[in-house]
């Protein structure tokens, strides 16, 4: 399937690149990986050596200084094999390195991009925790000063990397609670004192990304840390999140192509009543819903990434790109295991993992409902 913006040299290059690596070094290992939620570590650092942990990253800072349109893709070809390792790669990118890339002082990027651009270390985002998902300005987790450094105290949820992050962008309260204002943002490197891993979730998908909390206590940092001025975390957040759901969507696609040409091929050779189920009307629909879906979803994300790429303002679309695209892998994943039916409800063939790895992009980096929220206050502000 064909986007209608003209493939660069560049991204097709990216494009052809991963998928060769997903097919080597991912495929064989899905199902294994999956079933015993490993998380491949040293797969991460075979990705940096292609470039891929610092797509964004410019060259100056030891990254391959790409753009969104060349990072959507890849994401994609990572998801079309396995979502778990999009998506890591997506969280390592985006969120980590991207706060970093967007929001921090030469100094700082000099001294964390460029382990982070080549895969020697890996990142993590705390935002979530667990009574604040949707609700992030009610966070418990809190920085205060003391003279030139901070003691971090409370914990995040739902962490990507949570575990084996190396450097991880922390988001705490500074100020009064619900002040939008009273969020400070810090880099916090493990092994500090007082930041440990904690309990890892065991997921209904996505098992070989790995998500945990993260624990500080009594964790001090200098001040040199810090992430922009005091009090600038939140919207340092919100505009890292607006590039973050571009990532989203671009997993969500991956995810949803994965599952219809699956099943494409699928209701090929399926045969009953002496042909192949594709030549039945009930089956060729459903193919033909998924397939404009996708097509809508791959418009949407990559309209956004243009604008990204431009330096346009896209809160709306990529909201727009993310609530559908994430809506329609789940549609998509839905579909191809009723095309595979009694097989595809095994994990003999691969739409089940899509089934289960699909809801995530409904909710991770804002549900569905926030994206709604997002889009029509966009919309009425117009």
């Amino acid at each position: 399937m064909q986007p209608h913006f003209q493939e660069s040299e560049s991204t097709h290059m990216v494009r052809q690149t991963v998928r060769d690596f997903a097919e080597k070094q991912i495929r064989p290992h899905v199902m294994e990986w999956d079933e015993a939620q490993t998380f491949p570590r040293p797969l991460f650092h075979q990705l940096g050596e292609l470039g891929l942990m610092g797509v964004l990253v410019p060259e100056a800072y030891g990254g391959s200084g790409l753009g969104y349109l060349e990072y959507v893709a890849a994401i994609e070809e990572l998801a079309q094999v396995c979502g778990s390792i999009g998506l890591s790669m997506a969280a390592h990118n985006s969120l980590c390195t991207g706060h970093i890339l967007q929001f921090g002082s030469e100094e700082q990027k000099m001294r964390w991009l460029p382990k982070l651009a080549s895969g020697e270390h890996l990142g993590a985002w705390g935002l979530t925790e667990a009574n604040t998902g949707s609700d992030a300005l009610r966070m418990q987790c809190v920085a205060k000063r003391e003279g030139d450094d901070w003691v971090i105290n409370g914990a995040k949820n739902w962490i990507t990397h949570g575990i084996s992050g190396d450097i991880a962008v922390v988001l705490a309260r500074t100020g009064d609670l619900g002040d939008s204002h009273g969020i400070s943002a810090f880099v916090v490197e493990r092994g500090t004192p007082g930041f440990s891993g904690g309990k890892k979730e065991n997921k209904l998908g996505m098992r070989a990304s790995e998500t945990a909390e993260m624990i500080f206590q009594d964790c001090r940092i200098h001040d040199s840390q810090r992430l922009g001025d005091v009090g600038d975390g939140f919207i340092q957040a919100m505009k890292v999140l607006d590039g973050g759901r571009i990532s989203i969507a671009a997993l969500s696609l991956g995810i949803a192509k994965g599952a219809y040409k699956a099943a494409v091929q699928y209701s090929k050779e399926r045969e009953q009543f002496g042909q192949a189920i594709a030549n039945f009307q009930a089956i060729a629909f459903k193919l033909a819903d998924m397939a404009t879906r996708i097509e809508a979803a791959e418009l949407l994300t990559l309209q956004a990434a243009d604008m990204k790429n431009r330096g346009k303002k896209m809160t709306k679309e990529s909201a727009m790109a993310k609530y559908y695209a994430s809506e329609a892998s789940v549609f998509c994943s839905n579909e191809a295991v009723q095309i595979f039916g009694g097989y595809g409800y095994t994990k003999d063939f691969p739409v089940e993992k899509f089934y289960r790895d699909c809801k995530l992009c409904t909710i991770g980096e804002g549900t569905s409902e926030i994206q709604k929220l997002v889009i029509s206050r966009s919309v009425l502000n117009a």
